[in-house]
């Protein structure tokens, strides 16, 4: 494999992400002493930091790898909405298909941190579905998306905030496949179910297990290719892409499977890496069609921003040096 054409290739390519897009707040400080009026630590704030989560940094992860990348969701008309657009055009992430609703306040997850290490995390967020009239412009904005950019591939990114819906969902697959667009979905547990017709499927182990209820605690292949093909009864996808934490990752593409187990990385933190799995999944497949090259180039990157304290986008000088030393 020529990494630095495919790397190249990666330029070429148009992607939408759509979901939920969260502002993740950092307030790092040292802890000397535990407060007087509780026992608690008094954390001495020194430092704060905002960075772009949730589909947010999916899309952080595919405009590092050189891709042309539209954000398109809905969160509020308020500071912290206002503070993530600012972060997308300063990336060079595209906000013009965003919704900002007066119905809805922006996520925003603040992690209080000391010496590396998770003090308290504080959320500040609505779970409830889109109200129609959010759901509307949501799907209008991203159909003007589709006609007007013609993408290569649209990843659904799901964290049960409730921009995704199960109409929603239906809508955006629908309208891909008519114009044969290649979709990609990081799911959760709400809408599990609700993503047929998709073509990559990447959750982690245990959500497959919660969403088939599966209760064996042995994994091998035997029983991953058992999975694959419970989810493809209901789904009716064309990859299974099963994230297996410490062990790697699982692929399979019709009778093609294999496990991609892990490198040996210092890790420091998991937070954001399935962001990072599956914005390489969807760009390296989209590129190249392989699902092995896909599986083996998204275990990697996943295996890199592991060792980044907090949520954080792949390096590309790294990631190419990493893929030509490990995969050639």
């Amino acid at each position: 494999m020529d990494f630095d054409k495919l790397f190249h290739d990666f330029t070429k390519l148009k992607m939408a992400v759509i979901g939920d897009v969260m502002l993740d707040t950092y307030w790092w400080g040292q802890v000397d002493r535990i407060s007087p009026e509780a026992p608690v630590p008094v954390v001495s704030l020194n430092k704060r930091e905002y960075r772009m989560g949730g589909a947010g940094n999916v899309a952080l992860n595919a405009v590092s790898l050189g891709a042309k990348v539209n954000v398109i969701s809905v969160f509020g008309k308020d500071d912290d909405g206002e503070h993530l657009i600012r972060l997308f055009e300063e990336k060079n992430i595209n906000t013009q298909y965003i919704v900002q609703s007066a119905h809805r306040i922006t996520t925003n997850k603040i992690r209080i941190i000391s010496r590396n290490q998770h003090m308290m995390r504080l959320d500040a967020e609505i779970l409830d579905d889109l109200i129609v009239e959010d759901e509307t412009c949501l799907l209008n904005a991203f159909e003007n998306y589709i006609v007007t950019e013609s993408p290569d591939v649209v990843i659904l990114e799901d964290y049960n905030k409730g921009v995704l819906t199960e109409k929603g969902i239906k809508h955006i697959i629908d309208l891909c496949k008519k114009h044969k667009i290649l979709t990609a979905v990081d799911p959760k547990r709400k809408n599990f179910f609700s993503f047929e017709g998709v073509d990559i499927f990447k959750p982690n182990l245990k959500e497959v297990k919660d969403g088939l209820h599966i209760l064996r605690e042995e994994i091998n292949m035997s029983v991953l290719k058992d999975m694959h093909l419970l989810l493809a009864d209901k789904l009716k996808h064309r990859i299974s892409l099963i994230t297996l934490s410490e062990k790697g990752v699982f692929y399979q593409l019709e009778d093609k499977a294999d496990i991609i187990s892990t490198h040996i990385r210092s890790i420091a933190d998991v937070s954001g890496a399935g962001d990072t799995v599956i914005a390489i999944a969807a760009l390296t497949y989209a590129a190249t069609g392989d699902a092995r090259l896909m599986a083996e180039m998204a275990n990697i990157g996943g295996g890199l921003v592991c060792e980044e304290v907090g949520t954080v986008a792949i390096d590309r000088g790294r990631f190419i040096e990493e893929c030509k030393k490990i995969l050639t």
